[in-house]
């Protein structure tokens, strides 16, 4: 029934409790799971910018350095979760994109029949899920979404 799931994870419990229901189901089904992890663009707002100059490359540098860094680790643990079981567990990280974006671009590229996601997540350099997003995706795609709370 569901053979290619793809499952949001951001580092939190609930990403952790989606990502075992997505295991768990893709088990049943003899189906495997994509994990996928989304960082939002670096963008730095000062005011009064128009009237200095900042050479403000090395500070985003830093950040996606950093966003790199945290979406690793992510998917690192999220390759520890799988190796509980039996299922293949493959990664994926989406950089320099809105979260819903990201998942959704994730899911048509590998050709997805499901996307579970947790119903809210985390915010900072690991955000993915927030309720927001779980709804962004819900109105903007035509595959079945499993919403984990």
């Amino acid at each position: 029934m569901y053979s290619n799931i793809v499952c949001g994870v951001d580092g939190s419990d609930l990403a952790h409790k989606a990502l075992r229901h997505a295991l768990a189901l893709a088990e049943k089904t003899g189906g495997k799971v994509t994990a996928v992890t989304v960082t939002e663009p670096s963008i730095i707002v000062s005011p009064g910018a128009e009237i200095m100059m900042v050479d403000t490359s090395s500070i985003i540098a830093d950040l996606d350095k950093a966003k790199e860094e945290s979406a690793k680790a992510i998917l690192d643990a999220a390759q520890k979760v799988a190796s509980e079981g039996s299922v293949h567990l493959s990664v994926m990280h989406v950089a320099n994109s809105p979260a819903a974006e990201g998942l959704l671009h994730a899911a048509k590229e590998i050709s997805a029949d499901l996307i579970v996601m947790g119903s809210h997540g985390r915010r900072g350099l690991g955000r993915l899920l927030l309720g927001s997003q779980a709804a962004e995706v819900l109105a903007h795609t035509d595959l079945p979404v499993l919403v984990v709370k």
